[in-house]
C-alpha cells in the first residue's frame, strides 16, 4: 500500500480533528500530508472519525489518484493546489487541514480579515485573511486561498472555516486549533469592545522574541 505509515497518521489526524470542540458532526473537513511529489488525502463521504488508511486515497501533484478505495474529499482540490504552492515556493509545509469550526465559520462570514489582536496570531504571519465566498470544492476557492496563504500558514474562507499550513499533520492540527482559538478570542473581546490590533512592528518584535528563552531579569 502506497504510502501506508503516511495514510494511518492522516487517520489519527483526522480523528482528532472529529473531537475538537466546536467543530461541525460528520464530514467537517480536509485533512492531507505531502512526501515527496505524493499527497494523502482523506476520503469523500466518510466521517472523519470512521476513516481508515486503505480508504484515503493517495494522489500525485498533477491531480491523478493513484491508489485508494474511495474517491478523494471535495476539498481534495483545494488542498492539492497548496501542496503546489508549497512544493514550487520551497516552503517547509507538507500538511495541510482545514474545519467548519463555530468560531471560524463565525469570524469568516463576517470579517475582511481577522486582526491580530494577540501575540500568538505572529505565530501564523499575523492578520489572516478572509477569502471571497465560493462554493466548496471548486477550482475558484482553490486560487483564493492560495492567494491568501501568502505569507501566512492560515486562512478563513469566507462561510466555510479555517485553513492552516504545517510542517506536520501535527504542526497544521496546532496551527489550526491556534486559528480557531484566535476567532474566538476575537469574537470574545468584541462582545465587550473594540480590540486593541498589533502593529506589524509589534508582530516583529513578537517572532524576533520567539527566538529566544528566558533572557534574565531586565538590568536597571
Amino acid at each position: 500500500m502506497l504510502l501506508e505509515q503516511e495514510r494511518r497518521d492522516v487517520c489519527l489526524t483526522a480523528r482528532a480533528l472529529s473531537e475538537a470542540a466546536g467543530t461541525a458532526p460528520g464530514a467537517s473537513g480536509t485533512v492531507s500530508v505531502r512526501s515527496g511529489d505524493l499527497v494523502v488525502v482523506t476520503p469523500h463521504g466518510v466521517a472523519l472519525d470512521k476513516v481508515q488508511p486503505a480508504d484515503c486515497p493517495v494522489m500525485s501533484l498533477d491531480d491523478r489518484v493513484l491508489e485508494g478505495r474511495r474517491d478523494p474529499a471535495a476539498e481534495a482540490t483545494l488542498h492539492m493546489a497548496v501542496h503546489r504552492l508549497a512544493a514550487e515556493h520551497g516552503r517547509e509545509a507538507t500538511a495541510v487541514v482545514n474545519a467548519f469550526t463555530a468560531d471560524t465559520v463565525a469570524v469568516s462570514s463576517v470579517l475582511a480579515e481577522l486582526p491580530p489582536i494577540h501575540h500568538r496570531a505572529a505565530a501564523l504571519g499575523g492578520a489572516i485573511e478572509v477569502t471571497p465566498y465560493t462554493t466548496y470544492g471548486t477550482g475558484e476557492i482553490a486560487d483564493h486561498a492560495v492567494k491568501a496563504l501568502k505569507g501566512r500558514d492560515a486562512a478563513l474562507l469566507a462561510g466555510h472555516g479555517g485553513l492552516a499550513l504545517g510542517r506536520g499533520l501535527a504542526h497544521a492540527l496546532e496551527n489550526l486549533r491556534l486559528l480557531d482559538w484566535l476567532s474566538a478570542v476575537y469574537l470574545r473581546a468584541r462582545q465587550i469592545g473594540t480590540p486593541r490590533v498589533l502593529s506589524e512592528d509589534e508582530l516583529a518584535r513578537v517572532r524576533d522574541r520567539d527566538t529566544h528563552g528566558w533572557a534574565g531579569p531586565d538590568i536597571w
